[in-house]
């Protein structure tokens, strides 16, 4: 025993890219569920100015929200070990996500 410590085993991420990935997409689709319904909404329920300026700020989120996810698709797609996402992206993505979920949720109530 000379005192040294084993190397530590390199990391296998195995599936783990792949499940991000498919997470990410499914991100995506349910808040392209949640635009399309809120589209869906505002024109059976009657067009006002308040439903319209909702559905457009539901809509301008669910672009945000695909443009950061695609990013991180094509991040994560690219490289073999791909970096840690960025605290202001992840800020960005939550942003997107729950102004998403407040425009859509007051456009059903």
């Amino acid at each position: 025993m000379s005192g040294r410590a084993a190397p530590a085993p390199e990391r296998d991420p195995g599936l783990q890219p792949e499940r991000t990935r498919l997470a990410w997409r499914r991100t995506t689709l349910s808040g392209t569920v949640a635009a399309v319904l809120a589209v869906r909404s505002v024109l059976h329920s009657g067009v006002t100015a308040a439903s319209v300026l909702l559905c457009a700020l539901c809509c301008v989120c669910w672009l945000a929200f695909l443009l950061l996810a695609h990013r991180r698709i094509r991040t994560l797609s690219s490289t073999g070990r791909p970096p840690a996402l960025a605290p202001g992206h992840a800020t960005a993505t939550v942003l997107c996500t729950v102004a998403l979920a407040g425009c859509a949720a007051a456009l059903v109530w």
